[in-house]
């Protein structure tokens, strides 16, 4: 049997997929060719629309950074192709209309924490671990963290995680905010959320995903405009009423409501 070769994976499950780094020798760290089969992936799910994607890493790790061990252009023009790229990440990931869930084990660090957090839901082992070292070994950090970041720990937070480059164990990530879910079993709650995500009002969960990645740059007003626009696109499609239907009537008892 030939070795699996790609640096990313690109599988679906039922109605989702999931995209697996697949670098393990190296922890899924990140290279050239990474970050460009990730793009192309990413690129996929968008023309094939699945109803969630999954990004995970193959092996001990969900990413551990940037491949140090790779050689470093000093070239200022292929520099700003590779953090372009990175970038583009970032973009392909909140663009999506679908969910998309970062399952992660091991280390999340560098570009690896970058691409957890730019996801919509994180769901992480106990032990995995978080951290952006980059200051420590002479980078910046990527990826739009200095804007994410700051909007998910508060800005006093994200100077210290950035500048003292600490690690942080996935419980306080959870704290913090970064993380939703703590599970041995991280990919297998990412699909089960993924699934449970593919079988509610495709446009209805766009719509409240692309609303909610908005709200990050937006005020009160823009929140109240995006609202209305999209409860107006909701309006009286296929989905909603049917399934409106459907929950008027299932067997009510206390446990429907909240």
């Amino acid at each position: 049997m030939r070795p699996d070769t790609a640096t990313v994976r690109y599988e679906t499950v039922g109605d989702i997929a999931v995209v697996k780094l697949n670098r393990p020798d190296r922890l899924n760290a990140v290279n050239d060719a990474l970050a460009s089969a990730l793009c192309d992936a990413l690129a996929r799910a968008s023309q094939e629309l699945p109803g969630a994607v999954v990004l995970t890493g193959e092996g001990r790790a969900f990413c551990a950074g940037h491949d140090l061990k790779e050689p470093q252009e000093v070239e200022v023009g292929a520099a700003v192709v590779r953090l372009e790229r990175l970038a583009d990440v970032t973009r392909r990931i909140r663009h999506l209309p679908m969910p998309v869930i970062a399952a992660v084990k091991g280390y999340a660090l560098g570009a690896g924490c970058e691409f957890a957090i730019c996801c919509d839901l994180v769901v992480a082992e106990p032990t995995a671990v978080f951290g952006f070292p980059e200051v420590e070994v002479g980078l910046a950090v990527t990826g739009g963290v200095t804007h994410l970041l700051p909007v998910l720990v508060g800005s006093a937070k994200a100077k210290e995680l950035v500048l003292f480059g600490t690690r942080i164990s996935a419980e306080e990530a959870a704290t913090l905010g970064l993380v939703n879910v703590l599970t041995d079993d991280p990919l297998a709650q990412a699909i089960e959320w993924a699934k449970d995500l593919a079988a509610k009002p495709r446009l209805a969960v766009a719509m409240a995903k692309s609303c909610l990645t908005a709200g990050l740059t937006g005020n009160l007003e823009n929140a109240f405009a995006l609202e209305t626009a999209a409860s107006i696109a909701l309006l009286g499609t296929p989905e909603a009423l049917a399934a409106a239907e459907a929950f008027r009537t299932r067997n009510i008892d206390g446990s429907d409501w909240t």
